[in-house]
C-alpha cells in the first residue's frame, strides 16, 4: 500500500529528457516509484493532462523571519516551490546575540524593506545560535529549508561592534570559521556575503569590511563541507562585477566550492556589459571554476509609497535620507515647505523622464480613488500641475499612503533575458521572496518563466525550462536527494497544466504581522504541491496541514493592486 499515487500525468521528472506518460507513488515521504505503478494507495491523484515535475527549488530569498509566523512561506509554495534558501545577502537571523537583534532588524529594514512592526509583533527572540534557530523555524514548517549563514551576523558574533568598522584579527577569523563550523553542522548549506549593501546608517554592512583573507579563510571551511559560497557583486559596474566574478572562481578553484552571484540584470544600457560578464563566466568555467550568475525571470518593477523609505530613490540624497530618517509628519512637513519642496523638485529633476510614466496604483480618498490606472502624467495634465507636483500632491492627500508603480524598469528585453536564462551556465534564482514586499512582488516568477519564456515565446522547452527549477538548482546547492523523480528521492512534486500555468495580478494583501500589507501573486495553473510525500497545497482547497486538513484563509483585506 503506498501512501501516494499520482496517475496518468505527462511524467517531467528534471533530467531534460522528453516528458513521457506515467504515474509516480510516494511512501513515507518518499518517491517509491516511477512509471507504470499497478498498487492501491491510500490517496490517488488523476494528473491526466497535466504536468508532473519535482518540486521547484527557489535559491535566492529573505524569508528568514516570515517562516517564524508562516511555515508555508505564502504563497511562493502555492507557485509550486518546495524549497527555499534564506540567508542570503549576508544576513540570516542566526547567529545572533540578544545585544545585536535590533541591528539586524535595522538591516533587514534597509536592505530588504521588511517593516519593523512586522518583526516587533510577529517575532519572539527565543534564540541565538543557529542550531537554536532551526529549532524555531521547524515549528509548523510545511516548506523545505536550505538556509544560508551571513556573513555580517557572523561577524556581529565574533566581534561584537567592532564588526562594523575594521577588518577582523587572526584570532577573530579563526573564531569566526569555527562559528562557521558550527553552523553547517547545524544544517546551514552555505555563507552568503555583500559587496555593496549599506546598514540602516547607511553604512557598510558588517561583511564588507572584510578583506580577502577573511574571505578566503571562511570559503575554506566551506571547502571542508562542499557548500556554497554567495555574494553580492557590485552589479552595478561590469568591471567590478568581473572582479568579484574573477574573485569567486579563484576561490571555487582553490577549495573545491561551489559559488553564486547575484543579481544579474539585463536593462537597456546594460547588454553589451551582461555579454561580457557572461564570457568571463564561460572563461572561469572552461578553467573548472563554479561561479553560477543568477538570473531572474521578471521585469523590475518596482511600487513606492512616502510612509516608508523606498529604494527607488537611493540615487537622490535629499529624498532618500528625508523618507529614511524622518518621521511620517517631518516628510509631509518637508513636502509642504515651499523651499524644501522646491529643493527636492530640483534634485529629481534629471530624472524628469521617469515621473511622468509612474502609475498610481492605490489610494483611499474618493477622489483619488477615480484616478487609479492613471500615470502622473494624465493626473498632472488634469491638475495642471507637472508630474512630480501630482505625486506629491496625491501623497499629502493621502497621508503619504499612496502607491506609485515605476514598470517595465528593466530585465523586459525578452529576447536577450530569453537567451540568458537558457544559458547552460545561468542559475534561475535571484526571486527576493519575502523581501521588498512594499516594492514588488517576487511571487509567480516560476509561473513567468513557464507562461512566458516557455508557451509563448519557446526559448526554453518545458522540459529544460524545469530542470534549471529542480535538478539543476539542487546540483549546484548540494541537495542530493532533490530536483528529480526517482526512486529514493523525497517526495516534493508540483502537479500543473503546461497550458495555464503563469502568474496572476499583484494584489496588495494585509497578512504583515503588526497590521502589514505587501505585494503578492496568486498561482495559475497550479494543481497540487507537495512536500515530503504530504500535500500542502491544492488550488481547490488551498493549504492543508499535516494531516490534510484545509487551513483557514486570509481574513485580511485583499484588494486588486
Amino acid at each position: 500500500m503506498y501512501d501516494l499515487v499520482i496517475r496518468n500525468g505527462m511524467i517531467v521528472d528534471g533530467s531534460g529528457l522528453p516528458a513521457y506518460r506515467g504515474d509516480v507513488a510516494v511512501k513515507d515521504g518518499r518517491i517509491a516509484k516511477v512509471g507504470r505503478v499497478v498498487g492501491a494507495a491510500s490517496r490517488e491523484i488523476d494528473a491526466g493532462g497535466k504536468v508532473v515535475s519535482p518540486g521547484f527549488i527557489d535559491p535566492h530569498t529573505h524569508f528568514d523571519a516570515q517562516l517564524l509566523w508562516d511555515g508555508y512561506a505564502k504563497p511562493a509554495l502555492a507557485h509550486g516551490v518546495t524549497t527555499i534558501v534564506p540567508g542570503n545577502c549576508s544576513l540570516s537571523l542566526a547567529p545572533l546575540r540578544a545585544e545585536h537583534r535590533m541591528k539586524l532588524v535595522g538591516m533587514f529594514n534597509q536592505i530588504e524593506e521588511m517593516p519593523l512592526k512586522a518583526f516587533r509583533d510577529g517575532v519572539v527572540w527565543d534564540w541565538e545560535t543557529f542550531s537554536e534557530y532551526i529549532a524555531r523555524i521547524r515549528k509548523g514548517l510545511a516548506i523545505n529549508v536550505a538556509p544560508l549563514v551571513g556573513h555580517s551576523v557572523l561577524r556581529l558574533w565574533v566581534m561584537g561592534d567592532a564588526a562594523m568598522e575594521r577588518t577582523a584579527t587572526d584570532a577573530e577569523i579563526e573564531a569566526m570559521q569555527g562559528v562557521l563550523r558550527e553552523c553547517l553542522e547545524a544544517g546551514a548549506v552555505g555563507l552568503s556575503t555583500s559587496y555593496v549593501d549599506m546598514d540602516e546608517r547607511l553604512q557598510p554592512v558588517p561583511s564588507r569590511y572584510a578583506d580577502a583573507r577573511e574571505v578566503d579563510a571562511l570559503a575554506a571551511v566551506l571547502g571542508e563541507y562542499g557548500r556554497v559560497l554567495q555574494i553580492v557583486p557590485e552589479f552595478y559596474d561590469p568591471d567590478l562585477t568581473i572582479a568579484r566574478l574573477d574573485q569567486l572562481a579563484e576561490l571555487s578553484l582553490q577549495h573545491d566550492i561551489p559559488t553564486t552571484f547575484s543579481p544579474l540584470f539585463v536593462g537597456a544600457d546594460s547588454i553589451a556589459a551582461v555579454r561580457r560578464v557572461m564570457a568571463r563566466v564561460d572563461e572561469q568555467f572552461a578553467r573548472g571554476a563554479r561561479v553560477w550568475p543568477q538570473v531572474q525571470t521578471r521585469p523590475i518593477d518596482l511600487s513606492f509609497c512616502f510612509a516608508v523609505p523606498s529604494l527607488l530613490f537611493i540615487r537622490f540624497p535629499s529624498w532618500y535620507r528625508l523618507m529614511r530618517f524622518s518621521a511620517p509628519e517631518e516628510v509631509a512637513a518637508a513636502f509642504r515647505d515651499p523651499e524644501r519642496r522646491a529643493k527636492l523638485i530640483a534634485e529629481a529633476a534629471p530624472f524628469d523622464a521617469l515621473w511622468p510614466r509612474l502609475v498610481l496604483r492605490h489610494a483611499k480618498t474618493e477622489a483619488n480613488v477615480q484616478a487609479i490606472g492613471k500615470t502622473l502624467k494624465e493626473i498632472a495634465r488634469d491638475r495642471g500641475v507637472t508630474p512630480i507636483e501630482a505625486m506629491i500632491d496625491i501623497s499629502l492627500e493621502e497621508d503619504l499612503d499612496a502607491h506609485f508603480l515605476s514598470a517595465d524598469m528593466g530585465h523586459n528585453d525578452d529576447a536577450e533575458v530569453g537567451a540568458l536564462l537558457a544559458h547552460p551556465r545561468v542559475h534561475i534564482g535571484a526571486s527576493d521572496g519575502g523581501a521588498h514586499i512594499l516594492s514588488f512582488s517576487t511571487y509567480g516568477d516560476t509561473g513567468y518563466l513557464f507562461s512566458n519564456f516557455v508557451r509563448e515565446r519557446k526559448m526554453l522547452s518545458l522540459e529544460a525550462a524545469v530542470k534549471k527549477l529542480t535538478a539543476d538548482t539542487a546540483a549546484i546547492w548540494g541537495l542530493s536527494d532533490r530536483g528529480h523523480l526517482r526512486a529514493g528521492f523525497a517526495a516534493d512534486i508540483v502537479v500543473f497544466d503546461a497550458a495555464t500555468i503563469g502568474r496572476g495580478p499583484e494584489n496588495f494583501v494585509g497578512d504583515v504581522p503588526g497590521g502589514g500589507w505587501r505585494y503578492v501573486r496568486d498561482s495559475q495553473g497550479v494543481d497540487t504541491v507537495i512536500v515530503g510525500g504530504a500535500v500542502a497545497w491544492t488550488a481547490k482547497d488551498g493549504y492543508l496541514d499535516a494531516q490534510g486538513a484545509i487551513l483557514p484563509g486570509p481574513t485580511a483585506e485583499k484588494v486588486a493592486a
